[in-house]
Formats: structure tokens, sequence, C-alpha cells
């Protein structure tokens, strides 16, 4: 399982104009090899009247579902470049779609390269992209002495605190890394003089929008 990874959160688009060509370029994130080619059929109907709409793709863990299409153009020249850039942002379940308004002036191999691939920076720029991290979700119990501690090797560690819960006692549940987690457990362990009780809640993976938490089941 990975212990990061980026994807986007929200599509968005982008156009470039090439020798009068228009270049739109929209990208969406994706779960399954059926969802890309729903999202692709989407984009055909909506620009029904262009020359092309290329696609490429990038779905699973080890990136099992990798494909992309030239839709008409020169092989090699659309489709592959997208993917490209996909590849070189490292991003994993996310789907591309250049459609492209041809303005009477070929570019070329070169230039098509060169455009597709912008289009999907431009794309890209315009979406939401977040970095999932593998993490545990750990409750963490202890009596009232021992939250001052437990809050300031969360906070030195930046480690998340997603819930808290006061009682007799502090019930904490912290976002951990799961290569931290020996770590996390020995400093609360030795902090709290082994009075803190720990108890993993789940694994998941989580990434952070705008100062917020997001949990993502696995």
């Amino acid at each position: 399982m990975l212990e990061r990874y980026k994807t986007v959160y929200e599509g968005g688009q982008g156009e470039i104009v090439e020798k009068k060509s228009r270049f739109i370029a929209n990208v969406r994130p994706v779960k399954s090899e059926e969802e890309a080619q729903a999202f692709i059929e989407e984009m055909k109907k909506k620009y029904w009247d262009a020359r092309h709409n290329c696609s490429a793709y990038v779905i699973g863990e080890h990136r099992e579902y990798t494909r992309c299409s030239d839709d008409g153009e020169p092989s090699q020249t659309a489709g592959r470049p997208m993917l490209d850039v996909l590849l070189g942002e490292d991003l994993y379940d996310t789907a591309v779609v250049v459609t492209r308004y041809f303005g009477g002036t070929l570019l070329g191999t070169g230039g098509l390269v060169r455009a597709y691939s912008k289009a999907v920076q431009e794309g890209l720029a315009n979406s939401c992209i977040i970095e999932r991290k593998h993490g545990i979700l750990l409750a963490v119990e202890t009596d009232y002495n021992g939250i001052g501690r437990i809050q300031y090797l969360a906070g030195e560690r930046r480690i998340p605190i997603q819930e808290a819960e006061y009682t007799e006692k502090v019930c904490l549940k912290l976002l951990v890394p799961v290569n931290s987690m020996d770590e996390i457990q020995k400093a609360i362990t030795e902090g709290t003089s082994g009075k803190a009780k720990m108890r993993k809640v789940k694994e998941l993976y989580f990434a952070e929008k705008d100062g917020e938490y997001l949990l993502y089941e696995i």
C-alpha cells in the first residue's frame, strides 16, 4: 500500500490557443476504468463538433490501468504526451480529456506534442490537487495531567488531532502516518510515564485541504 500519493480532489479546465487551434483540457478524479471511460464519452458528447477529443488516465495503486488515445491525431502526438504529464506530476486516479478545435494551420508533430502537453498542464493548474497519506486513526486516553504533553508532542511532529472528548479523562484521536506510528506511540508512552492508553481505531488515508483534514476509507 502506498504511504502517500497525489490525486485530484476537484477537477478543473484549462485552455490554450496555438495557431488558431483551441485546446481545451478537462481534468477529473476517477476511481475506476469505467468512470474514466464514462468521463471520456461525456466530453465527446459535450464537444461533439470538435475534430479531436484525446484522452489519458492513470488508475490504481500501481497504476494498473494506464491508457491514452490520440483520437485521430498522428500517433504519439496527443495521448502519450498527455499521459506523460500525468505521470510526470506523479498523479494517481486521474483522467484528462483535451478537445481540439482545428484552426486551419497544421502544427506538425512537435507542435502537437507541445500543445497537448501544455493544455494538460493548464487543466491541472486549475484543478485542486491533494496528497493522501496512509495513516492510522489513533485513540489516546489520558488524565488531565497528560493532555498538555500529548498536545505538545502532536504539534511538534505535526500530527493532526482529529477529535477531543473531555469527561473524567481525556480521549484524543490523532491522525498518525503509518511510518511514524512506532515513534509516536513511544513518545506518548514516555511523555505520560506510561499512563496513556492507546488504541488503533482504523486504518485510512487522510489529506489536508484548506486547513481541514479529509478522511478516506480503505
